[in-house]
């Protein structure tokens, strides 16, 4: 008959986001199925007990404690338990990849900020979509945010003990994360060295790059202050396993770039695609989240597919964020 489990899923700060959280993290659960547990999760439902919905999935095989390791990185999920005799709830302990305390993420503020568990959604399910995602609980990945804005990604990837390298062209952006992690870091006395540099090609200032190095481990982080249009003279060709962008949305803000304020998340994926798929291992993923008001969806996936790239298209992960915005996600995979 096999064992069922029961997910109780996370409010959210963000009233409109909680509203959309359990069907996201249905579609979440799929994807760690099919790119980590060999799809031994079965689909999840909701269900009523106690008063509480819960999203329910079974199994053919008890999930083991590296299975419940894997599982414990929902992006969206409160706790778990295990069904016995149909209706009484048995909690389970479902250990994270976290290594540094949650407010790392929950601290900075500030207009236009993604929600964080969409962020973790996102970054998970691009690591899923790579052809590493069996390695999901134990692999090192190096994570690119070609549009980092103040770094939630980035901080994200650091809560997982990953490599986060960002790019943002946004001086005051650049500047407010840098000294947001630098304070961060002394005050929970983890072991760094971090330096702001100038970062100069062939005689000419591209902008700076903040550099992190935690002595303890090799772990490290690269923030840089330039034009993401001009991210192949930034840094050496497939540097990175994951490539996660959360592009503009064109409402409240735009990415701005050289030859301006671009609102559109297709012009800017036009310019800047080429550059960005350069720095892409082959194997690796790009997870990209979008307005689908300003760009269909249909665009988007035939620009990653004329530069080359397979495209997953998880069902289930299109949401409403508010009247000008509707957020979907577009996987991908280099070959």
């Amino acid at each position: 008959m096999g064992t069922e489990y029961a997910l109780l899923v996370a409010p959210s700060a963000n009233r409109v986001y909680t509203q959309s959280a359990p069907d996201l993290t249905r579609a979440e659960l799929a994807a760690f199925s099919t790119g980590a547990l060999e799809d031994r999760l079965g689909p999840a439902s909701p269900r009523d007990l106690g008063g509480q919905t819960y999203l329910v999935f079974a199994t053919e095989e008890p999930l083991s404690s590296a299975d419940l390791a894997v599982l414990g990185n929902l992006s969206s999920g409160l706790a778990l338990f295990e069904l016995v005799s149909g209706d009484l709830l048995r909690p389970i302990a479902t250990p994270g990849l976290d290594k540094f305390d949650d407010d790392l993420i929950t601290i900075p503020k500030y207009s236009g900020k993604t929600n964080e568990n969409f962020t973790k959604l996102l970054l998970n399910v691009t690591a899923l979509a790579s052809a590493w995602g069996s390695e999901f609980g134990s692999r090192t990945f190096t994570v690119l945010d070609p549009v980092a804005g103040r770094g939630t990604t980035l901080n994200q990837a650091l809560m997982y003990g990953w490599n986060p390298i960002g790019i943002e062209i946004d001086g005051k952006d650049f500047e407010a994360y840098a000294a947001f992690l630098k304070t961060w870091l002394r005050r929970k006395r983890v072991k760094h060295r971090a330096e702001i540099t100038p970062v100069r090609r062939e005689g000419r200032k591209l902008g700076r790059r903040f550099d992190v190095e935690f002595t303890s481990d090799d772990k490290r982080l690269t923030f840089f202050e330039s034009d993401t249009t001009a991210a192949r003279a930034l840094m050496k060709r497939q540097v990175a396993d994951l490539l996660v962008a959360d592009l503009p949305y064109g409402v409240v803000h735009g990415s701005r770039t050289s030859k301006g304020l671009e609102r559109g998340p297709a012009e800017l994926l036009s310019a800047a695609l080429p550059g960005w798929i350069e720095l892409i291992r082959p194997g690796g993923a790009v997870g990209l989240s979008w307005n689908t008001h300003v760009a269909p969806r249909e665009q988007a996936v035939e620009l990653l597919e004329r530069h080359g790239l397979a495209v997953f298209e998880p069902a289930g992960l299109e949401h409403w964020v508010d009247q000008g915005i509707t957020r979907d996600v577009l996987v991908a995979r280099r070959s």
